[in-house]
């Protein structure tokens, strides 16, 4: 027991209390919101955050009794939520998951999914470029057919689209 929690990234407790603040924060962001739209009950009836504010009110409690719940109960601090070598896992789909959503809005959907595509095969599946290539790019393109020719929703494009004309 004493190696698992010295190789664990965090503990049950922690996740929970973690879990339980953003509960909390964001129960507490809909009820300032709806305050914000109006809370009370007029003359021709409940305002627009009326019924948001109860139900913010409502996350907020639930956040603060799992708070209260893991505060109050120690033996979850022994416990391991996840440990180094799992969290390194998480974090090599994670990390680059990000960095793909961040980068859509100026690569575009297409060159940031070819890159995306093309990194996990490479990173992940130890795969050779003569392999990656075709398929990164044919997913994207076939994308393109599906979602822009087939079936007329437009995603978001970049410079590479604008070269092409395809903007």
């Amino acid at each position: 027991m004493e190696s698992e929690q010295q190789h664990s990234a965090a503990s049950v407790r922690a996740v929970e209390i973690g879990v339980a603040l953003l509960i909390f924060l964001f129960g507490a962001l809909v009820v300032f919101d709806s305050y914000r739209l109006g809370a009370r009950w007029g003359d021709d009836g409940p305002q627009a955050g009326y019924f948001p504010f109860y139900v913010g009110l409502f996350i907020c409690a639930s956040g603060a009794a799992i708070l209260v719940r893991a505060l109050r109960n120690t033996a979850l601090a022994a416990e391991s939520f996840v440990s180094r070598e799992e969290l390194k896992k998480i974090l090599t789909v994670l990390v680059p998951t990000i960095v793909y959503v961040s980068v859509i809005g100026y690569l575009g959907f297409y060159v940031a999914s070819t890159l995306y595509i093309a990194y996990f095969m490479w990173h992940l599946g130890k795969y050779a470029w003569i392999k990656i290539a075709p398929v990164s790019i044919g997913v994207s393109v076939a994308f393109f057919l599906i979602f822009e020719i087939w079936f007329s929703v437009p995603l978001p494009k970049g410079p590479l689209e604008a070269a092409l004309g395809l903007n």
